[in-house]
């Protein structure tokens, strides 16, 4: 494979600054691949693009340049300065590659206006570089759920809803999703939004040969829970209630800080702890926006279970990381499996992929051996 493009939605955003200064970072040799999956043996015969074969761009709806970006990931401790100084043309080269994003408060006319625009943005970019695909990956803010329209049930119904200039049809992720899909490029969601969800997307995914992932990204709490609640069930002990508080700093902390844009995240996490251990068990979780910890995320854990005999006993964990770190390699590995999977004719979501997701796509597993064993089994089948 060669000429692989990565389209970042939210380009300028802690992850993605993240994830383009290491993939340069790698092209140049100057750090090891850790947190990177498809660098494991399992993969050495897997067809995926190479780190010098990936070109990115993207869309954002700020304009703080990427280079000064990188420097404040810098000093909250994610980005060494030995590897921002040897990067710094190479984010700069990829910043003049950054178009603005779509905004319902500053956009005007029918949103079938700006789905052109962000069309034309992608095949600009797939043409400039001559690029064979382009995966267009979403680590914008997280948006509230939206409840389901009816225009999204067939695709013709939502083309002709898109071009009403009187109201918004699609939430900003949906519409990027869509814009992707109509520019013959895949997609991947690594946010809770509603995004490439709705029905009539799927229907658009399938009938142009397109695959999608998603979704909501799974890096630190959530891997936790996937990893120790199939022992709780494997050993029959009974889980009672697992309670869980989020403390977040940066970005994230303050979106996540307003509960309507939190309910989206907090959805998420419940639908994976539930799967795994019914929906009998109380699990109360929420996320605290806490300034101080900048790019720093915490996470802490009560679970009460029961053992032989109505013996009550308990398990309590602290998760502490810096998300940003633990997401941009899953970026790179997500752009790298969806590209394979692209050039291998498959098309509609990619259930293998339930390993990077908090509430994946086509499938109820939640537990991470398993997921891990359908990564490894499908990534090795591609040809």
């Amino acid at each position: 494979m060669s000429g692989t493009g990565l389209w970042l939605i939210g380009a300028r955003g802690s992850v993605a600054t993240t994830a383009v200064v290491g993939l340069l970072a790698l092209r140049a040799k100057l750090v090891e691949p850790v947190g990177c999956v498809t660098e494991r043996p399992e993969f050495a015969g897997v067809p995926l693009p190479a780190w010098d074969e990936i070109v990115v761009g993207g869309h954002d709806i700020v304009h703080t340049p990427l280079e000064k970006r990188a420097e404040q990931l810098a000093e909250a401790g994610l980005v060494p300065h030995r590897v921002l100084s040897a990067v710094a043309s190479g984010l700069r080269a990829v910043d003049a590659h950054i178009r603005d994003g779509y905004h319902p408060a500053t956009h005007t006319g029918p949103q079938s206006d700006a789905v052109a625009r962000l069309v034309g943005d992608l095949e600009a970019f797939r043409a400039a570089h001559g690029l064979d695909r382009v995966v267009v990956v979403n680590v914008s803010s997280t948006e509230p759920p939206v409840p389901s329209v009816p225009e999204h049930a067939s695709l013709a119904l939502l083309e002709e809803a898109l071009s009403d200039p009187s109201r918004a049809v699609l939430p900003p992720s949906s519409l990027m999703a869509y814009a992707a899909l109509l520019a013959g490029c895949a997609f991947v969601d690594f946010t809770p939004s509603p995004s490439v969800r709705l029905p009539a997307l799927h229907e658009l995914a399938v009938s142009k040969g397109l695959p999608y992932a998603g979704s909501d990204g799974k890096t630190g709490e959530t891997l936790l829970r996937t990893v120790l609640a199939p022992m709780f069930t494997s050993r029959a002990l009974r889980v009672r209630s697992w309670a869980g508080t989020n403390l977040l700093g940066g970005g994230d902390g303050a979106n996540l800080g307003d509960p309507e844009q939190a309910r989206g995240k907090l959805e998420s996490k419940a639908r994976g702890l539930a799967a795994l251990l019914g929906e009998g068990v109380t699990a109360p979780l929420h996320i605290d926006n806490v300034p101080d910890l900048g790019e720093q995320k915490t996470a802490w854990d009560h679970v009460s279970f029961e053992g032989f005999l109505g013996a009550r006993m308990n398990l309590q964990f602290t998760w502490t990381g810096l998300d940003s770190s633990l997401a941009a390699p899953l970026i790179l590995d997500l752009t790298r499996l969806v590209a394979a999977a692209h050039a291998d004719g498959q098309a509609g979501p990619l259930a293998a992929l339930a390993f990077f997701f908090k509430d994946p796509v086509a499938t109820d597993e939640h537990r991470f051996a398993q997921q891990t064993e359908m990564l490894t089994k499908w990534a090795q089948d591609l040809s």
